[in-house]
């Protein structure tokens, strides 16, 4: 979802700049579609240290936005090894390449807020001096990526910066995130799809929602504007809980909606509180969201509302 809202947005609004991706045989280009044509997909792996070494030497880029990831939370349950080779070795290996290939660019290094986990409700909103306390393997290897990060710009002088993003969502997110299962979910009862109360899990998580046209912009405005071995809280201004987020988009639906909760859905570990202070990043670049929560989510709705037409010939 955001790399390709990130290519979407270098595009258009910085057209001189080449936009080149990384991507593997197998990789679903459905949301770059509209710009395929536009910019320079290159065939290589997270997980093969001299693919990166070789794509480097060839591209020599002057900025890198680390995006990839296996980033769905409950997976990471099922499949921690997998995660953190992915997520650990795989930016391990990009770090090392950049470094043999003797390029020098800005590398954007995306963590995650979940490296926080469960904090405590003095420590809100959360500084980027709080405590590690990650509740899923998929946070300890937003953990082990941070410091990787860290570890290289101070070891060897790479120009890394680091962001936490908090929640963001909006077109393209992938349906195994809860906000955009319940958007699904209501759209496929919508139009018939499907029937019978949405399936929710645990609603009482405390979150900001971030539009993604808002965080890639945050992304650029990173290598422009900030300092290279620094990191970077970003996330939105409005205040709900899950639950909350669900009757918004309950109330934006076209047809009655019903929800109970799936025991399935539910996390063996989890947190309850993400509520950034993000003032370090609104100073050095004077960003702040322009899209509102509600405004977010019925983009996503709407989203989910085309996609589900299209897929099932409606």
């Amino acid at each position: 979802m955001v790399g390709s809202h990130l290519a979407d947005y270098i595009l258009t609004q910085h057209p001189n700049v080449e936009v080149h991706g990384l991507v593997r045989w197998r990789s679903p280009k459905d949301n770059i579609l509209q710009i395929v044509d536009k910019i320079c997909l290159h065939l290589g792996d997270l997980q093969d240290l001299s693919s990166l070494t070789n794509l480097l030497r060839t591209i020599q880029p002057e900025g890198i936005f680390h995006l990839a990831a296996q980033s769905y939370v409950d997976q990471s349950f099922a499949a921690p090894v997998s995660t953190l080779d992915t997520n650990v070795i795989g930016t391990a290996n990009l770090l090392e390449a950049i470094r043999l290939s003797g390029t020098d660019p800005l590398i954007h290094i995306c963590s995650s807020s979940e490296v926080y986990g469960q904090v405590k409700p003095e420590e809100v909103p959360i500084t980027e001096d709080n405590a590690f306390r990650p509740a899923s393997p998929y946070a300890v290897s937003k953990v082990g990526e941070d410091m990787l990060a860290l570890q290289y710009h101070l070891s060897y002088g790479l120009k890394t910066f680091r962001t936490r993003m908090f929640t963001h969502t909006g077109p393209r997110r992938g349906s195994v995130f809860a906000e955009s299962t319940f958007a699904e979910q209501i759209a496929e009862r919508e139009l018939g799809i499907s029937n019978g109360p949405v399936k929710v899990g645990n609603l009482d998580s405390i979150r900001t929602i971030t539009h993604v046209r808002d965080a890639v912009r945050a992304y650029w405005m990173l290598l422009k504007d900030c300092n290279p071995g620094e990191v970077y809280n970003i996330g939105g201004e409005e205040t709900a809980t899950i639950g909350e987020i669900l009757e918004i988009l309950k109330a934006n639906a076209q047809v009655p909606i019903e929800h109970v909760i799936d025991p399935a859905r539910l996390r063996p570990s989890d947190f309850t509180l993400q509520i950034p202070d993000v003032s370090k990043f609104k100073t050095a670049t004077g960003w702040a969201p322009a899209v509102s929560m509600e405004q977010t989510l019925i983009d996503l709705l709407n989203y989910h509302r085309i996609r589900l037409k299209r897929a099932h010939g409606l």
